[in-house]
Formats: structure tokens, C-alpha cells, sequence
């Protein structure tokens, strides 16, 4: 944890830099508060997005180029309802094709964007689904390959809430913007005029874009009023590459009460946290002592190895520091109940017997050569760099052919630094990493995990997905997705 010197702790000893000139910059200035996204419900009607170009400050009065759905950076936040039919359109309003990736939802192949159905300019996609699973917090992103990374640090995603049949859980915080915070955490690469710089080539394309400014539903340095009782705060990683390892100020305990895809048995404690790219956690905050306080993050490992390159580039910074400020509001309501004992009673994973064992080798760069690709294959861009199981992505070949309603053990293995692995449509349990049994806060169900190790996974395999419309898995690191890393499925 952060250890007190003279004054300082050794997280904000890290800000150095341009960053330590853009985090005074923002300080400097009245405090700018903790952005809400709008709430979309899809039990009000059909949800409509449009994706589009806009302008955006991350810095006050400091304008840069931005893409957003229906807004000027990142997207509304959508609500669902277990056990009822949604339906959702995206207008394409940009200049190239995009896609939309209900990223988290338990849903049909065909009902997803994916990079094998683009939308291009003009046009505009609709899918209907029925949402059939636990409360659980989601998100969607541009999924379009060998865009995806630009697109997303565009700031084209959002946040999407599930709740349970019944509604919200009445023994958890729930007033959305009030004591149930969306928070999206992000990097960005800023110039001088606070203009967003994205790179896809050299350094970013081996450690995934990464910038040393901090931000928080678009904004850095935020504040937030909360009310002094518990806070819920949903968490988003939707950085391209950066892991944040999160830990109060004070060191103040939090409880993990969720996961990607649903709640965890029972409250953990934790005082830090590492979220990698794609992953969800929901996690509660004591506020009752009416004490502010500050949500920090230290370096991410790979941004120190990313920091040894040869001729590394400020926008390769660790973005140590700062995300968020909390303050009491005493005007807000409190919420009136302790936080339960108890969440939610999720079966035990089960291996069934001649369950089927894959390994899935996430391959970086160099280590292509001599696993079937040629080397003037290896190039940046969609089809290139980098590859599973020895293969660059192809979306004409389908990967894995797997029975529909199975269960399977995969065995995940990270090549040259830890990788952020996601599955499409599916939730998975982790049986273990190294000879290690999960921590209790990643014991839940899952769909995004950050791969240091070998991995063994216990995935479920619950969706149809066809040769035409497959479900894709593939490092989360974008821009390695962008270059190859990731394949595809079908369930038959």
C-alpha cells in the first residue's frame, strides 16, 4: 500500500512529468465534478444510439477530436431487466464502418456486433434479445477489426446495467448518480493543446496504447459528492491497454460485491484492486464517518516493462496518481441499510466428467515466426502482429467447433506479459492460476480476466453462435486485438 513520505505517498511520488504538468493544470482550476452519463432504460421502449463525431475537453477549455454514442464522448448508460425482451438501433453517423458489442450480455451471436457484420456510414443496426441472466454490470464498445483500439479511445462505449427480475436489490445503494456511481476509468495521451494522441504502430502496438493522463467518465481529476453512508460504485476498465491498481488514499477498506457477470456470495473486503481492460467490479464504499476521500492508482507492471523499451514514448507513460475525489454531500439521503451478509448463492463449479481441455496460447510479435506465418505477414494492422495458437485472426476460419450447452476446460497461457483475456457471449469460473486457487473477488463469474500467468478456466458455453455470426475470444489489450491476437468459435 501507499506508504506516507513526508507528506507524499509513493503512488503520487510515480506522477512525474507531462503527467504531474496536466494533473496541476486540472487542479488548478475549479473542480470539476464527476461527470453522470444519462440513464437509458430499455423497459421504456426501443433504445436508440447514434455513433458519432463530436468534440470533448478531458482538460477544462482544452478541446481535441472525440467520437461518442448520441453524446460527445463515450455513450448513455443502458438499463435491462432480467427476463424481458429488449431491442436496441445504432445510426452510424461516422466517416468508416464501426460495430456495437454488447460486451457482458448473455445473448445470441447473432444478436451481437461483431466485426463480421460492420455498419457502415449511414446505416444502421438493430437487434432485439431477450436478457436472460443475474444482475451484473456490462458495457459496449466499437468492435470493428483492426479499429476497435482507435474507435474505443475515441470514446465510442458506454456502461449497461442488468438488473435482477425483480428490479434492484433494495439491501444494496441503487439511486443511480447518487449512491450508485458509474465509473469508467481510462488513459489518455494528451499534447500541449490537450489534444487525444492515438498510436497503433511501434511501442503501442506491443504494450497497447497508453497515456499518462488519468480520466474518469471522460474528465480528469473529478470530484464527486456522495452522500455520507454506502456508495456503490460500478467499475469499468475501458482503457485500451492499462491495468489500474486501485487503493484509497487513507487506505480505507471497500467491499467487492461483483464481478463481470454477477454477484458474489458473499461482501470482500479488499483495500486494493487490479482491474484489467474490459473487466467489471462493483464495489462498496463506508462514507458514514462524513471523511472525503481519494481514489489513486499505482503503475500497471506492463507500463514499467513498456518504460525498458528502447526509445520509449511519453505517450507509453505509467499514469500513476490521482483518479478521483470523493466528497460528502450531508444534503444527499443515506442509505438506510448495512450492507447484507449475504449477496447471492452462485452454484460451485462443477468440472463434469471427459469435460473437452483446450489451451489457448496468447502469441506476441516475434514469437509468430516459425508457428505458420509467413514473415511478410507480419505486419501491423488486422491480420498481422500478433496471433492465438499460433495463428493471426481470420475471420473466414472458425477456430473451436463446440457443442451447444457444454462445458469445457480452457487453459489460457500469456506470452512475453500479462494479457487481458475476454470470451464473447459465455461466462467462465477460475479453477486455478498457476498452482494458485482464485482470490475470493475474482471467484464469481466471469468474462474478462487479466491472463499473468496459466490459467484454467471453466467456461460455459450457453449461446448459439454460427459460422456466419461466431462468438470471438481474444486479448483485450486492443490494439493486440487489432493486430491479430483473437479467434472465433461456433457452437453447434
Amino acid at each position: 500500500m501507499a506508504r506516507r513520505i513526508r507528506g507524499l505517498t509513493r503512488r503520487r511520488l510515480l506522477l512525474s512529468g507531462p503527467a504531474l504538468l496536466l494533473a496541476t493544470r486540472a487542479r488548478a482550476s475549479e473542480k470539476t465534478r464527476l461527470p453522470i452519463p444519462a440513464l437509458m432504460d430499455a423497459s421504456s421502449g426501443a433504445l436508440l444510439l447514434e455513433a458519432r463525431s463530436a468534440s470533448h475537453s478531458y482538460l477544462p477549455g482544452r478541446p481535441t477530436d472525440s467520437f461518442g454514442y448520441s453524446t460527445d464522448y463515450l455513450g448513455p448508460t443502458l438499463r435491462f431487466r432480467g427476463g424481458r425482451p429488449a431491442s436496441l438501433s445504432v445510426v452510424n453517423r461516422l466517416d468508416r464502418p464501426t460495430t456495437t458489442h454488447l460486451h457482458g450480455l448473455l445473448i445470441p451471436a447473432a444478436s451481437d456486433g461483431a466485426p463480421h457484420r460492420p455498419v457502415a456510414p449511414g446505416e444502421t443496426w438493430r437487434t432485439s434479445f431477450r436478457v436472460d441472466q443475474s444482475a451484473t454490470t456490462a458495457w459496449y464498445h466499437a468492435h470493428p477489426h483492426g479499429e476497435t483500439g482507435r474507435q474505443v479511445y475515441m470514446c465510442l462505449a458506454g456502461m449497461a446495467i442488468v438488473d435482477g427480475a425483480d428490479g434492484p436489490n433494495p439491501d444494496l445503494p441503487a439511486r443511480y448518480g447518487i449512491d450508485d456511481l458509474p465509473l469508467i476509468l481510462q488513459d489518455r495521451a494528451l499534447d500541449p493543446l490537450g489534444r487525444a494522441i492515438y498510436r497503433s504502430d511501434g511501442h503501442a502496438m506491443m504494450m497497447g496504447m497508453r497515456g499518462d493522463t488519468l480520466v474518469v467518465n471522460g474528465v480528469a481529476d473529478p470530484v464527486a459528492m456522495v452522500p455520507a453512508g454506502l456508495v456503490r460504485m460500478r467499475i469499468l476498465n475501458g482503457a485500451n491497454a492499462r491495468n489500474f491498481d486501485l487503493a484509497f488514499e487513507d487506505q480505507r477498506v471497500f467491499h467487492v460485491i461483483a464481478g463481470d457477470c454477477g454477484q458474489l456470495a458473499a461482501p470482500v473486503a479488499r483495500r486494493t484492486m487490479v482491474v484489467a481492460p474490459g473487466e467489471r467490479f462493483e464495489i462498496v464504499v463506508d462514507f458514514s464517518d462524513g471523511r472525503p476521500a481519494t481514489l489513486e492508482t499505482a503503475s500497471d507492471a506492463a507500463a514499467v516493462l513498456a518504460a525498458r523499451m528502447p526509445n520509449p514514448s511519453r505517450t507509453m507513460g505509467r499514469g500513476s496518481g490521482r483518479l478521483l475525489r470523493f466528497e460528502i454531500d450531508p444534503s444527499l439521503p443515506a442509505h438506510a441499510r448495512p450492507l447484507p451478509p449475504l449477496l447471492a448463492r452462485p452454484a460451485p463449479p462443477v468440472v463434469p466428467a471427459g469435460a473437452i481441455r483446450r489451451v489457448v496460447s496468447l502469441d506476441m510479435g516475434p514469437s509468430m515466426m516459425g508457428q505458420g506465418m509467413a514473415p511478410g505477414a507480419m505486419r501491423h494492422g488486422p491480420g498481422g502482429m500478433h496471433g492465438i495458437n499460433g495463428k493471426t485472426y481470420d475471420p473466414e476460419r472458425i477456430d473451436f467447433e463446440i457443442p451447444l450447452g457444454s462445458t469445457e476446460i480452457w487453459e489460457v497461457r500469456p506470452q512475453m506479459m500479462a494479457h487481458p483475456f475476454h470470451i464473447h457471449g459465455v461466462t467462465f469460473r477460475i479453477l486455478s492460476f498457476g498452482a494458485a486457487a482464485p482470490p475470493e473477488h475474482l471467484a464469481g463469474d466471469k468474462d474478462t480476466v487479466l491472463v499473468d500467468r496459466p490459467f484454467e478456466l471453466l467456461v460455459r458455453f450457453g449461446q448459439p453462435a454460427t459460422k456466419e455470426a461466431p462468438f470471438m475470444f481474444h486479448c483485450h489489450v486492443l490494439e493486440h486485438e487489432d493486430a491479430g491476437m483473437m479467434a472465433q468459435f461456433r457452437t453447434s
